[in-house]
């Protein structure tokens, strides 16, 4: 078993197979994204089993853009939810939310009323509006139709061939494959980089995007993210050039990676326009949890955003972190403890992935042509 040791809590871990969301059993993730014509957005959505699940969450910035997150106040009627979407495109963007509800509907898959289902499913969203040249070129119901069919198209089989790429080598393929002018194109579950809600991501200055990351516990016990980061914080260390999120990796997960020269740290000097930001993300596990327990599962993984990104929580942030449990194992409370140490430290290590991996473009450069010297030699 690999992990890391020395510390007050070491919970010893292992990344699940895709390192990825899809390695919690019965969740499925697409992208969809537009790029050209005014467009530099998209969504992400996460979709639970039928029968749902457990879901939580945690709004921390101050500038949150959400929808049906008071539903998973522990208080509230509703206990599962059916999908959880993530999206650019601002306030506007919500409306990305309607295409996979009617997806779920022509399923029969939702919350039972008289006379049909009415999906559940909670949203947010980053801010990311004219990054592409048209300020109202935003995510719409047919976009995140397009993301739910891409999760549901996703096979396992698919998920572990994507995410044999972890090293940030493959994030200008990615771009390419993931672009289209005005149509919706998707990307495959287990990526990471600027796809789906992280399409026109910034974070800090570089270019933003999705990560995900997963951890297996000795117990079987699998807890997994994914991160939009789009943050007005750094992602780097202070005073340095190694990216915060890095420091959070399980054995070899970075192993490529380590701290940039002093003359490439001494000249980035990131464009500091005031902007509107936002990271938001999915924490997930196979541990029966009850709502009130994803709440803290997400507050949790929020320690992790902040480990991540300096400063974090801001003004013009709206960071917001959902949980999610598929309730596919029995849990037990020193079970419980193990999840939440863990759930920041794979929320650290998705913001890594999102930022590693993202495609620069003018005024957002990729991590990797600021800080080439990064990438370890040999």
């Amino acid at each position: 078993m690999t992990g890391r040791t020395g510390h007050a809590w070491s919970v010893p871990m292992r990344p699940g197979p895709t390192n990825s969301m899809a390695d919690v059993a019965g969740l499925r993730v697409g992208h969809a994204q537009r790029v050209g014509e005014g467009y530099l957005t998209g969504v992400s959505v996460v979709v639970a089993p039928p029968e749902g699940a457990v879901a939580g969450v945690d709004v921390r910035g101050a500038a949150p853009g959400t929808r049906e997150t008071e539903l998973l106040d522990p208080r509230n009627l509703v206990e599962r939810v059916h999908a959880i979407v993530l999206t650019g495109g601002s306030a506007f963007g919500l409306s990305a939310a309607c295409g996979v509800m009617q997806r779920l509907a022509d399923e029969g898959i939702g919350f039972p009323v008289a006379g049909g289902v009415v999906p559940i499913v909670p949203s947010a969203v980053i801010y990311d509006l004219g990054r592409g040249g048209g300020f109202r070129a935003t995510p719409d119901g047919e976009l995140g139709a397009a993301a739910y069919d891409a999760a549901v198209a996703a096979t396992p089989s698919a998920s572990s061939a994507s995410a044999s790429s972890a090293s940030a080598s493959s994030a200008s393929a990615s771009s390419a494959s993931a672009s289209s002018v005005s149509a919706p194109a998707a990307a495959a579950p287990a990526r990471n980089g600027s796809i789906g809600a992280g399409t026109g991501a910034v974070a800090g200055g570089l270019a933003g995007g999705v990560g995900t990351a997963s951890a297996v516990l000795p117990s079987g016990v699998t807890v997994a993210a994914l991160a939009v980061v789009n943050a007005a914080g750094s992602v780097l260390d202070p005073g340095g050039g190694l990216l915060s999120g890095t420091r959070y990796g399980l054995a070899g997960e970075f192993g490529d990676i380590g701290e940039p020269d002093l003359d490439e740290v001494a000249r980035w000097q990131p464009v500091k326009a005031p902007s509107f930001n936002t990271t938001i993300g999915v924490v997930a596990t196979d541990l029966t949890l009850s709502k009130a327990q994803c709440g803290k599962l997400a507050g949790v993984a929020h320690d992790g955003l902040a480990r991540a990104i300096r400063p974090a929580h801001t003004m013009v942030d709206g960071d917001t972190v959902f949980a999610m449990s598929t309730c596919g194992r029995p849990g037990a409370d020193t079970e419980l403890h193990d999840v939440l140490a863990a759930g920041a430290d794979v929320f650290s290590r998705a913001v890594a992935h999102a930022v590693l991996h993202a495609t620069g473009r003018e005024g957002a450069p990729a991590y990797l042509d600021v800080f080439p010297s990064a990438r370890k030699r040999g």
